[in-house]
């Protein structure tokens, strides 16, 4: 993939604001979150427990509506689930139907969808030899590891041939060594893909080694505290990468501002 990022933006997010509450007691989760997203490009957006990444992510994937500000697909503000999204959670192992196959997992949705059932075969055949499971296409996810099991849940997103993916800390709950397996496998579809990715994490390496950009939020209300490009060569391994001297720089940079988040300090005026 060219590192030339599309200056049209795929995801536009405008002032977008979130209060929870009812007439008795409100909560202002997002108090003011804009920046785009260009076509293709591979954003982490980085922040404290407790930031509002995963209720902005929902906004963005039209599950909550905002209480202002708005949030715009492809030149459509998103009011409902767009077609044309998919989104990876965190926890994996309860978006999968224990009682179905692997493939039956992966291919529910084009079901829902409407695809036509030889398109269906090829897409979730495909998805799968992507994931690195075409073998195990007949298992159930009970008989596989955590880390297998989020490897399903990311071949169902693909195969849905989404224009935006979403990913919710999809490995928080892996250990060390799968989840630098899995950094390195949404490295390897994003480039053969082209599909835009927004990518939420309170990992700080993860955002360094994963984010073409790492958006950073504040504390709640939140806020975003700073917008960083990532400076690092387009292709990337786990040792190589790590451990280069700018990969540290950029790592202190973002440690430092997630710090000042915890520590409920913000931009002027914010």
């Amino acid at each position: 993939m060219s590192s030339e990022l599309n200056n049209q933006p795929m995801v536009d997010i405008v002032a977008l604001r979130k209060v929870y509450g009812d007439r008795t007691r409100s909560v202002e989760a997002i108090r003011d979150v804009t920046f785009a997203v260009p076509a293709r490009q591979l954003v982490c957006i980085l922040g404290p427990s407790g930031a509002g990444k995963t209720t902005l992510l929902k906004c963005i994937a039209g599950l909550l509506p905002p209480t202002s500000g708005r949030v715009v697909l492809e030149g459509q503000t998103v009011t409902e689930p767009p077609k044309s999204m998919a989104v990876v959670f965190q926890e994996y192992g309860r978006s999968l139907f224990p009682w179905m196959s692997v493939r039956d997992n992966v291919e529910l949705p084009l079901k829902q969808k409407g695809v036509p059932a030889a398109r269906r075969n090829t897409l979730v055949t495909d998805a799968l030899a992507a994931v690195d499971l075409a073998d195990v296409h007949g298992a159930f996810p009970w008989q596989l590891s955590g880390g297998m099991q989020q490897r399903v849940a990311i071949a169902r997103a693909v195969a849905y041939e989404p224009h935006v993916l979403l990913m919710d800390e999809p490995f928080a709950a892996v250990d060390a060594q799968t989840r630098g397996d899995l950094e390195d496998l949404i490295r390897a579809l994003w480039r053969r893909l082209g599909v835009t990715i927004l990518f939420v994490t309170h990992d700080i390496d993860e955002a360094v080694y994963l984010g073409q950009r790492v958006v950073v939020l504040s504390s709640s209300p939140t806020v975003v505290m700073e917008d960083i490009m990532i400076d690092l060569p387009d292709e990337r391994s786990q040792m190589e990468t790590r451990s280069l001297a700018r990969f540290g720089e950029l790592r202190k940079h973002l440690y430092s501002q997630v710090q000042q988040a915890k520590l409920g300090i913000r931009p002027p005026g914010k």
